[in-house]
């Protein structure tokens, strides 16, 4: 029998490594799937541009790269180790801009966004970081359209999900758009459409892509079995997931989807949990339809007891915007996700455990997005700027613990931003303050006073209450 393998400490990896015995893929890879690497991040970096809240971060393949959004309707692209813009572009957007992504393969120059007023663009940057005179506006629909998913390793297409329940399929070739379906609830020849946040392509089969939205139901559609008829399309989902016992509620809804490596699949659902799908999960695979007649058979309790239950993460608030939700580590090691109560909570995966809880915006964080091969991590929200997170000590200190004494209530360990609660070492001084996680509370300690924030130039507050336009920049949900 061979001998058992034992767990290295990192000290061990660390001096392999300088002797050359450990590639320095594999102990970044190692590092980042440590829960010594979540507790050690701190924000080492700030990248202001923007005028008002940021709804949308994504790096560029390489890294170098990191693409943002904002209600002031500008696109900006940072050298975000320099903490410096490389390039603003003005989209011409009337409206906030939710999404935009890097097209793969295009040398980070072929950038697509879209915005609550409902158009989709195409922007191209030329040699030298000239943009083209104009962007190429791919389609005007008259609704929000809330997010994008490219097709990993096509430079050319990508899919889109809208206020008004359709999905678009994008060929940027023909510079042409069409609809593909509109999702439907419960009876899909007779029920109500689905309003749709969130969309997301699975990594190992990209003809397959999961849509979220304004009920309790997760769908996966397979483009191949999708038929189109002239100017009307129809299509049934080949899967749904939702946690048992949300099945038959009303005014569930889900606002963030991300694919894991193996085709796990998160969904965040607001005033709820974060739940984590694989196969075993779905209601078509245990043999459930989902129609009318499955809302009658929720009369019964016994029915939920005989689905498996899906792995839950706890702990953030998840009512005032539309926040995401993802992975973090090589592995897919962890889930994160950005909170009302103005944190970035991170779970490990396997077990569910709650590792940290961290400060990153004065009142709501609605993004997290890690480095592609990188020990980093950038986030936004309602502030004007982005953070960079990386190891290290730096300017946040007060972030730390989080412990759960119920299912309502966590205890966020943290320090004051007065110089009162600094020790003689300049690091914060514990303090206790309660989150009250599915209550909306006039006087929640842990929220900081926003009154004295400054405003901009166009007369928006920092803190992104309302823009110009009369739209909510707390992110999608003014047009919910």
């Amino acid at each position: 029998m061979p001998p058992e393998r034992t767990r290295k400490s990192r000290t061990e990896e660390l001096w392999e490594r300088e002797v050359g015995g450990l590639p320095p893929k594999r102990f970044a890879n190692s590092v980042m799937a440590s829960k010594e690497f979540v507790q050690s991040l701190n924000i080492q970096k700030r990248l202001r541009k923007h005028r008002s809240c940021v709804n949308t971060i994504s790096f560029s393949a390489d890294g170098r790269l990191l693409l943002s959004g904002s209600d002031d309707r500008t696109l900006v692209l940072w050298d975000w180790e320099e903490a410096a813009p490389a390039l603003s572009l003005h989209t011409g957007f009337s409206s906030n801009v939710y999404h935009a992504l890097f097209m793969p393969v295009s040398g980070d120059r072929s950038i697509v966004s879209c915005a609550a007023e409902g158009d989709v663009i195409h922007s191209q940057i030329q040699e030298g970081g000239r943009v083209v005179t104009h962007t190429h506006k791919l389609v005007e629909l008259g609704f929000a359209v809330h997010r994008l998913a490219v097709e990993p390793a096509s430079p050319h297409t990508f899919y889109c999900c809208c206020q008004d329940s359709s999905v678009w399929l994008f060929d940027l070739r023909a510079r042409n758009a069409m609809e593909l379906f509109k999702c439907r609830a419960a009876n899909y020849h007779t029920a109500e459409n689905i309003a749709l946040y969130a969309i997301s392509l699975d990594p190992r089969k990209p003809c397959c892509f999961a849509v979220a939205g304004s009920d309790q139901y997760l769908r996966i559609y397979d483009t191949r079995k999708i038929f189109v008829d002239g100017n009307s399309s129809f299509s049934r989902p080949t899967e749904h997931f939702c946690p048992p016992h949300l099945i038959g509620r009303v005014e569930e809804e889900i606002t963030g989807l991300a694919y894991s490596q193996t085709s796990e699949l998160l969904a965040s659902y607001g005033q709820e949990d974060i739940y984590l799908f694989s196969r075993e999960h779905g209601l078509h695979f245990n043999n459930v339809e989902v129609n009318k007649r499955l809302l009658e058979d929720m009369i019964e309790p016994s029915f939920s007891d005989k689905l498996p239950v899906p792995k839950k993460f706890k702990g953030h608030r998840n009512e005032e915007t539309v926040k995401g939700v993802d992975f973090l580590g090589p592995n897919c090691d962890f889930v994160t996700s950005g909170s009302d109560c103005g944190s970035i909570f991170i779970w490990r995966k396997k077990d569910a455990e709650l590792i940290r809880a961290m400060r990153g915006d004065k009142r709501v964080v609605n993004c997290v997005e890690q480095h592609p091969s990188g020990i980093v991590l950038a986030s936004s929200g309602i502030e004007n700027d982005i953070k960079i997170w990386e190891p290290g000590e730096g300017e946040n200190r007060s972030i730390v613990q989080a412990d759960e004494d119920d299912d309502n209530t966590v205890w966020i360990h943290g320090s004051s931003d007065s110089d009162d609660f600094f020790d003689d070492n300049g690091f914060g001084l514990m303090v206790m303050e309660p989150i009250h996680l599915y209550e909306n509370s006039d006087n929640d300690s842990y929220e900081e006073d926003t009154s004295s924030e400054e405003h901009d130039s166009d007369g928006d507050s920092s803190a992104g209450d309302e823009d110009s336009d009369g739209g909510n920049s707390a992110g999608d949900e003014g047009d919910d």
